[in-house]
């Protein structure tokens, strides 16, 4: 690095995609070089469309409650680059981010003079990951993939503990596919031998992709559906909910969410645990309850509520929550609204406009190239919507309306994109709303 350079600085000007790049197997040459970190740790690796986040939080959530050092590698970050490295439970500090970046850039430059390509942006921070972790002595990591699984950088990784997928759904279809049977070929390359899987098993389609590359490989697998839980209470914290394990004993879980959608996140992580040969200890259960995951219906003070759907199966999932607030509170609907052009943003639109009892309607631009004009999104919105869709030139001033506008009778979801989610974050902090 410069000297007036971050090691941040220094990373975000790494290409994300790269005309050339290493392979795999090229991956895998510096993690030799590393001195093969990996092949001492034991892995939870997931892959899947939705979900993969939260299963990732809530299987941290439950091995730091039984006393593990977790170590936790997840994408995107919303606000700090550093969030996508957590050891037990904590970013990393600045100090372990730097000395560490330090590390896979003196690496980078040894592989660079032996004929490889500069690690990708992800490459680099998955290096990075693996070296904070060594560094650390973790018991357990957790391993979020970054696109797909069959040639994500994180599959690299020989010997996992328990390879998980979650629900699969139409997504990043430029790279992985135009149907379910595509992705989930795509999702099932981290299914490796000897190692058993969990698996979203709702989807009959992906289910059937997932089942078969299990078999072949010989691999037990574990299919978990909306069968094996029944919800048995709801409150302001969440969900209590009983289910069953692989041997069909039961147990009781409290869910701390707001979104159904994390009861089958919470199953799939205690399967996977269990699977680990995890799953008898009471910390392990007890820490399911104490789950924290930004942007997941997410209530960031009273009455608002943040959303990272960002696809029409995400989406879907975060209807179902909201409608359900907004009628067990007998509340109309603000949102605020906004996507990434490479998304299928009309029929997001129209789910949301269909579904809840909307009330404002904002929409703004997010401040990146890949962002939905503000027009553009005003233009979708008013089609299905009316004259209650205002469009703002920025974040800030469209959740400062939202804000201003907020009545008793009324509650404010937001909602489209993760980054959506971090500008939104960025604005509270700044303007220091209820403790940001």
């Amino acid at each position: 690095m410069n000297v007036n350079e971050t090691a941040e600085e220094y990373i975000n000007q790494i290409p994300m995609w790269a005309r050339k790049k290493n392979s795999l197997e090229d991956i895998r040459r510096f993690l030799y070089e590393m001195g093969e970190p990996d092949e001492s740790m034991k892995i939870f690796h997931v892959a899947g469309t939705n979900g993969k986040g939260s299963v990732c939080a809530f299987l941290q959530s439950a091995l730091i409650n039984a006393g593990y050092r977790a170590g936790t590698f997840t994408s995107p970050h919303l606000i700090d680059i550093k969030e996508r490295f957590c050891i037990n439970g904590e970013m990393v500090s600045e100090d372990t981010f730097s000395q560490s970046c330090e590390r896979v850039k003196k690496l980078s430059k040894r592989m660079m003079e032996k004929g490889f390509c500069h690690p990708s942006y992800f490459e680099f921070l998955f290096y990075m990951a693996m070296d904070m972790f060594d560094q650390a002595e973790v018991d357990y990591v957790i391993l979020e993939t970054g696109l797909g699984g069959r040639l994500d950088t994180t599959n690299v990784i020989r010997h996992p503990l328990v390879s998980i997928i979650t629900s699969i759904s139409l997504d990043h279809t430029e790279y992985l596919g135009d149907t379910i049977e595509k992705i989930a070929r795509e999702k099932a390359g981290i299914i490796k031998e000897g190692v058993p899987v969990v698996f979203d098993g709702n989807d009959i389609s992906a289910s059937a992709v997932i089942k078969s590359r299990a078999k072949e490989l010989l691999v037990s697998f574990d299919q978990v559906d909306k069968q094996d839980y029944k919800i048995i209470d709801t409150n302001d914290i969440g969900f209590r909910v009983r289910f069953l394990d692989t041997n069909g004993k039961n147990h009781e879980l409290m869910i701390p969410s707001h979104g159904e959608y994390q009861v089958m996140n919470a199953l799939l992580s205690f399967r996977a645990l269990e699977a680990a040969g995890l799953g008898a200890i009471t910390s392990i259960k007890e820490g399911f309850s104490n789950m924290q995951w930004p942007a997941r219906m997410e209530e960031v003070m009273p009455g608002v509520f943040l959303d990272g759907a960002h696809n029409p199966a995400g989406i879907e999932a975060f209807l179902e929550a909201a409608l359900m607030l907004c009628q067990t509170r007998q509340k109309k609907a603000d949102i605020m609204f906004s996507a990434v052009s490479d998304k299928d943003y009309g029929l997001m639109i129209k789910k949301v406009a269909n579904t809840l009892p909307l009330n404002h309607v904002a929409v703004a631009h997010i401040d990146s190239e890949r962002g939905l004009k503000t027009e553009i999104l005003l233009k979708e919105f008013q089609e299905v919507c009316g004259s209650q869709v205002k469009g703002f030139s920025s974040i800030e001033e469209a959740l400062s309306f939202l804000l201003q506008e907020r009545a008793e009778d009324r509650l404010i979801f937001c909602v489209g994109s993760l980054y959506l989610m971090g500008e939104i974050k960025t604005v509270l902090r700044r303007n220091k709303y209820d403790g940001f």
